[in-house]
């Protein structure tokens, strides 16, 4: 595994008592579009950026805390992980939205049921609907596609509210609630806010292409070994867009895999044909808009920020039927579209059939081919997946540059309204929205290329990222929350959110434009950032210049993970990955409120980390971040931030012991070797080899797994260069 110069510097990471004061003081509430931006940043902020800083994920044993260091295990196992986590809460656990069972293709499929006896057909009780049927049916042929059997209980969901309470109204079925029946899990749907907003479904249809696009990257047969596309080897039958359960070929990496892939892509396609079809406002009156005809200059229709629902109970066996869509808040929100925007560009590029870039798009193409989901309007004439994605973010972004860009100024607005039909433009542009503007609308100029709409917004981006320079700059590293047209900045203590944000978005300006101007002041506003909000010896951010009681919700987080990342990616910040590191460990360990079993929990806290299983979870509450948590940056005491190098060589006492059946053996090494360690009974006879290869110089954690040894006293010896050093562990079984 290629190794980073950071690997000597974990003393104070991994050792030593740190006192935090981190204290949780909000759960009552969960912010769908905060939570599921959080799930998103720390999705790109885990394995992906754990390979691409050198990491060998085959190292990461979820079992192993800080192995084989720190950084490893909180980008590949915990930011994974939680990511995780929040994806599966609202769209298969928590009931927050709309069931599956009144999505559009849902719809569609059973008005074409003309067998009279399919009512009852796949539930086995007939009552009246067609709709349950039809989505079983789906839903068993996803799962024989992946060789998989579906969950119990799940309550998948197309369109999701803006917030709700996640303390779980009953007690978790600790026996049941991972797969085999996810009810236990389900929230109290009288403390949802049955209002649909853009953001909150963006922002979750984002997470659902970062899990689809890694899910359904390969293939892989009935044991499960996975099979890499080559644009021969297929599910299909030759020739054939249908399945062949003969060539031992199924979706997705695994079986699990597959399944969920599937499923993922079937909720954002609806929730995307949902938006086209129903939610579209003109001032008026909700409706649909037509992507292919749609002009903004002959009438603007676009998506408003609230609409409230009202649901009816239709039958004890079916979940609630949204009845009535109500607009409650007509303006629309430059968060709210760039939010949607962000996931239909990205899985536009994952339905493109037309995209063979790697392996990974050549395992999606028959996933998009007719068989499961409909294949693209130049392959059949009809309209599929790629153009309902692709549709719906040409829509967004015409309005975006119709409604949220004022010309004169260069710059986005945060609100716009239609007044009569006529346009109303805000004056406000807040450094948050300013910033993941640029971040976001950089994949539409990808996915747009060859349209004029690329060229448009890629002169939003310079216009937008010049604005930034001009108003909300110092010139110095610091950047204004917001500017107001015809007043200037907003003078207030700078928040970490813009902050990060305007670092966030001019990197991905310069990565659009390479203009040097754009990398410059985002380098210094990372200096800015570190030098003036980062507090090294509380391993935390102020959240306000000047402030020392910080106050974290999981946007803020969110937007600092999006910022350390790119600042290492892009900008080379060598320090942003111990400095995300000790962050997370310190605030987002504490701010998550519990954790299933696949991040190596088995209950007590097996993995260390302080973050409860979910059934152990003392007030009843799901993985998901706490909504808000202070940390007085004053009263840290008994912290050592010093880095500390590895010096000498070194075996600990492995922990814990005595032990049954596993315990981890953790040494240092203040120098690259050929390194031993073996285990040995009280005769001597050696009994396990734990190490024996070359190692760089750092802290190493290893596993011993004495499942197959009887109770004992046991040694286990280090042997690196001229060092040697021998201790006893304790198997007691």
């Amino acid at each position: 595994m290629k190794r980073l110069l950071f690997t000597l510097l974990f003393g104070a990471l991994l050792s030593g008592n740190i006192f935090s004061q981190v204290k949780v003081t909000n759960t009552t509430i969960f912010r769908t579009h905060e939570q599921l931006l959080l799930a998103n940043e720390i999705n790109e902020s885990g394995e992906p950026y754990a390979e691409a800083l050198g990491y060998n994920l085959d190292d990461l044993d979820p079992f192993v805390l800080n192995s084989p260091d720190s950084i490893a295990y909180t980008l590949g196992i915990e930011n994974y992980e939680y990511s995780r986590y929040q994806l599966g809460t609202i769209i298969s656990r928590s009931g927050l939205g709309l069931h599956m069972i009144w999505s559009p293709m849902i719809g569609q499929m059973a008005g074409m049921e003309t067998d009279p006896n399919f009512d009852g057909s796949m539930t086995m009780t007939p009552n009246g609907f067609k709709e349950d049927d039809e989505l079983m049916k789906m839903v068993m042929h996803l799962g024989m596609l992946a060789n998989q059997a579906p969950p119990g209980n799940p309550f998948p969901q197309f369109a999701e509210f803006i917030s709700g309470d996640p303390r779980l109204p009953q007690k978790i079925d600790a026996q049941k609630f991972a797969w085999e029946d996810f009810s236990t899990l389900r929230w109290d749907r009288s403390k949802m806010d049955k209002t649909l907003n853009l953001a909150a479904m963006g922002q979750t249809l984002m997470k659902q292409y970062l899990w689809a696009k890694d899910m359904l990257g390969a293939f892989h047969d009935s044991i499960d070994n996975g099979i890499d596309a080559d644009g021969v080897v297929s599910p299909d039958s030759t020739g054939s867009i249908h399945f062949d359960p003969t060539n031992n070929v199924f979706y997705g990496g695994n079986n699990l895999d597959g399944f969920i892939g599937q499923v993922l892509v079937a909720e954002g396609v609806n929730k995307t044909m949902f938006l086209v079809n129903s939610l579209a406002y003109d001032g008026t009156t909700l409706g649909s808009v037509d992507p292919m005809t749609y002009d903004p200059a002959n009438g603007i229709k676009y998506f408003p920020h609230k609409i409230a629902v009202t649901e009816t109970n239709v039958s004890a066996s079916m979940p609630p039927k949204p009845t009535s869509f109500v607009v409650t808040d007509a303006s629309s929100h430059l968060w709210d579209q760039i939010s949607f925007l962000w996931g239909t560009v990205n899985f536009q590029n994952m339905s493109d059939p037309n995209n063979t870039s790697d392996a990974a798009h050549l395992a999606y193409k028959p996933v998009f081919d007719g068989d499961p989901f409909p294949a693209a309007l130049s392959q059949t004439g009809m309209m599929g997946v790629f153009d309902i994605f692709m549709g719906a973010g040409k829509v967004i972004t015409m309005n975006l540059l119709a409604m949220h860009f004022n010309k004169t100024e260069g710059t986005f607005v945060d609100v716009a309204n239609l007044s009569g039909g006529s346009l109303q433009q805000g004056t406000k542009i807040t450094t948050f929205n300013a910033g993941y503007s640029l971040a976001i609308l950089k994949q539409a100029v990808e996915e747009f290329k060859g349209m004029d709409l690329s060229n448009m917004v890629k002169e939003a981006i310079t216009a937008q990222a010049n604005f930034i320079l001009n108003k909300l700059y110092d010139g110095n590293g610091k950047f204004y929350n917001e500017y107001t047209i015809g007043f200037g900045v907003d003078n207030s203590p700078i928040t970490l959110e813009a902050q990060s944000s305007a670092i966030r978005g001019l990197i991905a300006a310069y990565q659009v434009t390479g203009d040097i101007a754009y990398k410059n002041a985002a380098d210094k506003g990372y200096d800015f950032l570190i030098n003036n909000f980062y507090v090294p010896e509380a391993k935390g951010f102020r959240t306000a210049l000047g402030n020392n009681i910080a106050t974290y919700t999981p946007l803020n987080f969110a937007v600092v993970a999006g910022a350390l990342r790119e600042s290492r990616l892009v900008l080379n910040k060598e320090e942003a990955p111990i400095i995300y590191t000790r962050f997370f460990k310190t605030v987002g360990n504490k701010m998550q409120l519990s954790e299933g079993d696949n991040s190596g929990e088995t209950g007590n806290d097996s993995d260390g980390d302080g973050v409860p299983f979910t059934p152990d979870q003392p007030d009843n509450l799901p993985p998901v971040f706490a909504s808000e948590a202070t940390l007085d940056l004053n009263s840290v005491t008994d912290v050592n931030d010093a880095i500390t190098l590895v010096t000498d060589y070194q075996l600990n006492q492995n922990y814990p012991n005595p032990f049954n059946p596993s315990t981890v053996i953790r040494y240092q090494l203040p120098e690259n070797g050929f390194v031993t360690l073996k285990v040995y009974n009280i005769l001597g006879k050696e009994v396990a080899a734990l190490v024996n290869d070359n190692q760089p110089a750092g802290i190493h954690n290893v596993k011993f797994d004495a499942s197959n040894l009887a109770s004992g006293i046991y040694l286990y010896k280090l042997q690196a260069g001229n060092f040697t050093s021998v201790k006893k562990l304790t198997l007691l079984k």
